[in-house]
């Protein structure tokens, strides 16, 4: 039975360490407590655990514009994170996980701030028919955590320009988002702000915990967690794995990339075969390149990371002899920026 109500609000904006200090809470929370951290990210995209990055997440703009790709412990969907956005998370206990209560807080803040807000399904919460607030979970030795998006005023052109590769063709054997109308709730009571959702957050915390099966409320203060409480080196720890190369892209969820164009002198067809971010196999089929200059293609790709830069100067780096062949390299190169460009 949760006796003991505490948050961990941050100013800091970097997502690994944001992910970082949300795995040491979770790992951290004491015995019948439950902890409400609240945080943002800024210029974030977010997927699941099991997830393939390219196909959720056009990562070479994203990263190209100063952006982040981060991976989390839970699994679920893809989403966008600016500062128009505030992120929850209850850490709890095993024993004193429950996701009806927890959601039961997100509901009454919002609808504190005069917006009727519902549960949709398991994972979402929506007002007027749209959705706000997407939701993953987490358990691991005991302990859990139940975390989701507040979309408050974010950019939602944002959104779309990071989100789902348009051009590229994928096949992947991951997890894939599923996509739902949102709604930015400043849309909905325009005084809203980051700020007065904090506070009703923190208050609809104390109510909720303190209401009895009768329905009798008796206000459970909740304590403002210091610094000092947490592990910074530790957190440090954490932070590392999640920024790490690894992390982000080794997962190994293979997956096939296909491309296609005619040009002047010919059709190209290529197939890359991509596992952890890395290119394992290469097929480049042509009616118009020689066998050598193909296979030239594919020797120099293989191994190679699924990154345009690196894929850019394995290409230039082959001895091109012909003005065919010279023409042949600046077209693939071109199609290769627009694929992992889109």
């Amino acid at each position: 039975m949760v006796t003991r109500l505490s948050a961990y609000i941050t100013d800091n904006v970097d997502p690994y360490k944001n992910l970082a200090i949300e795995e040491f809470l979770t790992f951290h929370v004491e015995p019948s407590e439950c902890i409400l951290f609240l945080w943002q990210n800024k210029h974030t995209v977010v997927i699941g655990k099991n997830q393939n990055a390219w196909k959720e997440c056009n990562v070479h703009k994203l990263e190209e514009d100063g952006g982040h790709l981060v991976r989390r412990l839970s699994g679920g969907g893809a989403v966008f994170h600016d500062l128009g956005n505030l992120n929850f998370t209850f850490c709890v206990r095993e024993e004193d996980y429950d996701v009806d209560r927890q959601m039961d807080v997100i509901l009454r803040a919002v609808r504190k701030l005069g917006i009727d807000a519902i549960k949709t399904g398991r994972n979402d919460i929506t007002a007027d028919g749209r959705k706000f607030s997407g939701n993953a979970f987490y358990k691991s030795k005991g302990c859990c955590y139940h975390h989701g998006t507040l979309l408050v005023d974010v950019d939602q052109g944002q959104m779309q320009k990071y989100l789902n590769v348009s051009q590229a063709k994928l096949r992947s054997k991951g997890v894939d988002s599923v996509r739902s109308r949102t709604v930015n709730l400043k849309e909905l009571n325009p005084q809203l702000t980051i700020e007065l959702l904090k506070k009703s957050l923190i208050e609809a915390l104390g109510e909720v915990y303190g209401m009895s099966a009768s329905g009798e409320m008796t206000v459970l203060p909740v304590t403002l967690i210091p610094d000092e409480r947490l592990d910074w080196t530790e957190i440090g720890v954490n932070e590392e794995k999640f920024s790490s190369k690894d992390w982000k892209y080794g997962r190994k969820i293979p997956f096939e990339h296909s491309m296609t164009q005619r040009f002047t002198w010919g059709e190209v067809e290529i197939h890359l075969h991509v596992t952890g971010g890395v290119i394992k196999d290469v097929m480049v089929y042509s009616d118009a390149m020689e066998q050598d200059l193909s296979k030239q293609i594919m020797d120099s790709w293989r191994g190679c990371s699924y990154d345009l830069k690196e894929l850019t100067v394995s290409l230039d780096a082959i001895n091109f002899e012909s003005e065919l062949d010279l023409q042949i390299k600046q077209d693939i190169g071109s199609l290769l920026k627009t694929q992992l460009s889109a």
